[in-house]
């Protein structure tokens, strides 16, 4: 039985989740990211206290 491989993720941008404006300028980079064929979306790294915009690749 062939093991599934699960996507890994790449990092394209963090944002300090400190800012006045929370996650709102991740969110705008990762609309901006969607907008030019990119699956992107965003998460919080709780570790470092960031959000990252991440889109999923696949190992090779």
């Amino acid at each position: 039985m062939a093991a599934a491989t699960r996507p890994s993720r790449t990092v394209l941008e963090r944002f300090p989740a400190g800012s006045p404006r929370g996650s709102w300028p991740a969110e705008e980079y990762a609309a901006a990211q969607r907008a030019q064929g990119t699956n992107a979306q965003v998460v919080m790294d709780l570790r470092t206290d960031q959000f990252l915009v991440v889109t999923d690749t696949i190992p090779q």
